[in-house]
């Protein structure tokens, strides 16, 4: 009765199910380049964080990785105005002062005439990788990294430890950013520039990452039990094909590069590797666990919900529906159907997660 009592209250969703969701979004994104339906990715992952995001301070990062989505379109449209030839397109918006290149960056053009169809084939491109890093700033958003950190196998403990302290730099940053403004208003001085608030924001950054190598030494993390030289290099062989086949896999999957046969053998082999070192490798580390995040229903939804929309992405794709890839910058995309359903079944997570503990004032 009571760990039936636990999965209902409100509770914090198992970090890993909010990540393997966020990353069925972010493989659907790559699969089109369609306006409408990265527009649509964008607002699911936006409604679901806005739906399931606690009060903590990573929850405040997914407005700054849209920022970082609009800088990236931003520069990707730049720069596809200053290199961008006439053999692009034939409707000319703007000539730009042309520099002229040294005859060993011949082909190459800096300036001149811009058209709208180079533009806009930067604009979806950019748009393409703005949405899987909102994707990911999602993950960053919902999933607390300490938990996550808990969740991982005895096998990637080590790697785990770089791979949170990693993910929770831009969170952090974000929340120096947020105290230093308000600092600064509580001071009477309304504007801030780059050089005032950089030196600050770093100094921050460097002083938690002592206190937390310091905390993390004085815990015993890093003590590994003694295991035989040909286990060890056993569980090490299987982790690197493992990794080998998971990355041809995906990047068959994405590129299109293989068959996909092929491709679906690669990473099932990949991933049976992976998990068989991961069971050999969790007897080096000797580690205890407190209170384990439960795995629930709400869990197996979330990420049904992800791979479901990542699954019909990549299934439309395979097939070539139409409206998935542009006819041509100018042309108005269809919005096919079905990858329109796949993409709001994504939805899910925000009825499907158990609600988050707020503070109340």
């Amino acid at each position: 009765m009571r760990a039936v009592h636990r999965l209902t209250l409100p509770r914090a969703l198992h970090p890993g199910a909010w990540w393997l969701w966020a990353l069925g979004m972010a493989v659907a994104a790559s699969r089109t380049r369609n306006p409408v339906l990265l527009v649509l990715i964008l607002a699911v992952t936006g409604f679901v964080v806005a739906a399931r995001r606690s009060d903590a301070p990573w929850a405040h990062s997914y407005a700054a990785f849209l920022r970082l989505g609009l800088l990236v379109i931003g520069l990707r449209v730049v720069l596809q105005a200053l290199l961008s030839t006439r053999s692009q397109g034939n409707t000319v918006l703007f000539t730009l002062p042309q520099v002229p290149l040294p005859d060993w960056a011949a082909g190459v053009k800096l300036g001149g005439e811009v058209t709208a169809e180079a533009l806009l084939t930067a604009l979806y491109d950019g748009g393409q990788l703005a949405v899987m890093l909102c994707c990911v700033g999602a993950a960053n958003a919902l999933a607390s990294p300490r938990r996550l950190l808990k969740s991982l196998p005895g096998a990637l403990y080590e790697m785990g430890v770089a791979c949170v302290v990693a993910l929770t730099f831009a969170p952090q940053l974000v929340t120096d950013g947020r105290r230093l403004r308000a600092a600064r208003r509580l001071r009477g001085r309304t504007r801030a520039s780059f050089r005032t608030t950089a030196m600050p924001v770093l100094e921050g950054a460097l002083d938690r990452s002592v206190e937390l190598a310091a905390a993390m030494d004085s815990r015993g993390y890093g003590r590994t039990a003694h295991v035989p030289r040909p286990q060890r290099r056993l569980t090490a062989l299987c982790v690197l094909l493992g990794l080998l086949g998971i990355l041809l896999g995906v990047y068959a999957l994405l590129t299109d590069a293989m068959a996909l046969a092929f491709a679906l053998g690669a990473l099932v082999v990949g991933v049976l590797l992976a998990v068989g070192a991961l069971l050999v490798g969790r007897e080096r580390v000797t580690r205890t666990q407190y209170r384990p995040d439960p795995w629930a229903l709400p869990e197996w939804l979330v990420v049904a919900a992800g791979a479901v929309a990542a699954g019909v992405m990549v299934t439309a794709a395979a097939r070539g529906v139409n409206g998935l890839l542009l006819a041509g910058p100018l042309v108005v995309p269809p919005v096919p159907l079905l990858p329109v359903v796949g993409v709001l079944i994504g939805l899910a997570p925000a009825l499907a997660a158990p609600p988050v503990r707020r503070v109340v004032a």
